[in-house]
């Protein structure tokens, strides 16, 4: 009976593992699943959101086919020899994702082999003719005296900015010849071989970056001003519409990373490094458009920074949402469509602007309308119509409001009390007679409302302050879009943009309208 029962104990026990087993193995399998999807997924939205990424990948692929097909056909490898490989890491190094900078690492790296190996030459050429022991000191001394001198140049702001990788393109290849001339005779070999490996590596590159579905960096600089213009009318609307809104918000709290607000204006603030490098692959690129016009990559970064300066005004305005001192929604609903409409004038000039530089057209000139201008006078005239809210009433009753929160303030504490309060001078003075001594006593370590604080909320205007601060960046705004106004109008001279073309709108009803685009004269 009792063997049964251990061998039903047993069974028992062997069933139990096994469904243990078969829940880790399907726990596994299902966490293994959706890996993969969500793999699968941040792999399909990163070609999603750019498809000229999956096409630059194909390209590299191709690339590297061609060249590897010198180290693996034997008749060119017996025409080049082991240094094929270096056009395999020359295109590894060099294609890039635009035009520009391929071609900007493509040239540096064919100028710098050249000179490098032209001058490595040269001086084994001197050393030859001299004894082996003058030689290796040569050799020693070219390499101490190049190294040195190369790397100083890189320090000059024009290198740094535009030759800064054939610099060291150069002085990689110099050292590699002109130290293995000392132990290898025929020099010469060496440095062609390198030099035809590179420019075949470079052509590679060159011709998949100019002919092969090209992306421009050109094109780059441009749709990225467009998206900030578009990104900083977004936000500042939005601003005022959050601000004026009847739903609380998080006084204190930091959510700037899930802030759309945050969003659209932070390209703007992180843009001085992309603006630049975009303009600096731009001036190496040709000229490709149609008409062969120009590229001001200069006054794209011009207009960058003027943006990032408007851009500035849109985070301040964002942080008067997160004050800890908010004035009261009934204050703020006095001033509602005023601001309301300001803000929408802005944001329709920005939009405005940001949709003649997509288009390649002047901007209307009509771009400060009169409807913005009318917004201006009638936030004026709300505010004019409120003296007292802002100004205060003038009389001593601030003065005995003030020292009476005072003394409320200390009667909760009877052992840290003032003496006396009877003026506001002389609180101030034993307040700060005070300070030090308080900051010892290890029994009394509490965070006391200074008298700046208690000063604050007893003050009838100060809540009225924060909105005051709100609106005259609201204000700021609008005479920072005369800056933005004047750039977008430059870049358009410069650029070539056509004219634009005059149109009627017909107002069908308040939600609908209607464009007649009328015929214009033909650009020349």
């Amino acid at each position: 009976m009792c063997s049964i029962d251990v061998a039903a104990s047993s069974v028992s026990s062997m069933y139990s593992a096994t469904d243990v087993l078969k829940n880790r193995v399907g726990v596994y399998m299902e966490t293994t699943k959706k890996f993969l999807g969500l793999t699968c997924q941040k792999i399909l939205k990163v070609g999603r959101d750019d498809p000229r990424r999956a096409i630059h990948s194909v390209k590299v692929g191709l690339s590297l086919t061609l060249v590897s097909l010198l180290y693996l056909l034997e008749p060119l490898f017996n025409g080049i020899g082991q240094n094929a490989i270096w056009a395999v890491m020359t295109v590894v190094v060099v294609l890039e994702f635009t035009a520009g900078a391929t071609l900007c690492k493509g040239l540096n790296r064919g100028l710098g082999t050249l000179l490098a190996g032209s001058l490595a030459f040269l001086f084994e050429y001197i050393a030859r003719e001299t004894g082996k022991v003058f030689c290796a000191i040569f050799i020693g001394a070219l390499v101490f005296l190049i190294g040195a001198m190369s790397t100083y140049l890189r320090f000059f702001p024009t290198v740094k900015k535009n030759y800064d990788y054939g610099v060291i393109i150069f002085l990689l290849t110099f050292n590699l010849i002109t130290i293995s001339s000392y132990r290898v005779e025929d020099v010469l070999k060496i440095a062609r071989e390198r030099l035809y490996t590179m420019a075949i590596g470079s052509g590679v590159c060159i011709v998949m970056s100019l002919f092969i579905f090209p992306n421009w960096s050109g094109e780059n600089l441009h749709n990225f001003s467009v998206s900030k213009i578009e990104g900083l009318a977004k936000s500042i609307e939005a601003c005022v519409n959050e601000y004026f809104s009847d739903r609380e918000t998080n006084v204190g709290k930091d959510n700037s990373m899930e802030d759309p607000i945050y969003e659209n204006y932070k390209a703007v603030l992180d843009s001085k490094s992309t603006d630049e490098t975009l303009a600096l692959h731009t001036s190496w690129e040709p000229r490709h458009s149609w008409h062969c016009d120009p590229i001001p990559w200069q006054q794209y970064v011009k207009l960058g920074a003027v943006l990032r300066h408007f851009g500035y005004t849109v985070v301040a305005l964002h942080g008067c949402l997160r004050t800890e001192i908010q004035t009261p929604k009934s204050v703020r609903l006095l001033f509602k469509d005023p601001c309301t409409r300001l803000a929408t004038e802005v944001s329709k000039a920005l939009m405005e602007l940001a949709d003649s530089i997509r288009n390649r057209r002047q901007c209307s000139p009509e771009v400060l309308s009169d409807h913005l201008h009318q917004a201006l006078q009638d936030l004026d005239t709300a505010l004019k119509s409120q003296p007292r809210l802002f100004l205060g009433p003038n009389g001593p009753n601030n003065t005995a409001n003030m020292l009476a929160l005072v003394a409320e303030t200390t009667r909760l504490k009877p052992e840290k009390q003032l003496s006396s309060v009877k003026t506001e001078s002389s609180a101030l003075y034993e307040w700060k007679s005070k300070r030090v001594s308080k900051q010892l006593e290890v029994e009394g370590r509490f965070l006391r409302p200074t008298l700046s604080k208690i000063a604050i909320t007893s003050l009838e205007f100060s809540e009225a302050l924060p909105f005051a601060a709100f609106v005259a960046l609201l204000v700021e705004a609008v005479a920072k879009l005369d800056l933005v106004i004047e750039e977008v109008e430059e870049l358009g001279r410069i650029a070539c943009f056509k004219d634009f073309d005059d149109h009627v709108i017909v107002d069908v009803d308040e939600k609908s309208k209607m464009e007649i685009n009328l015929p214009s004269d033909p650009v020349e």
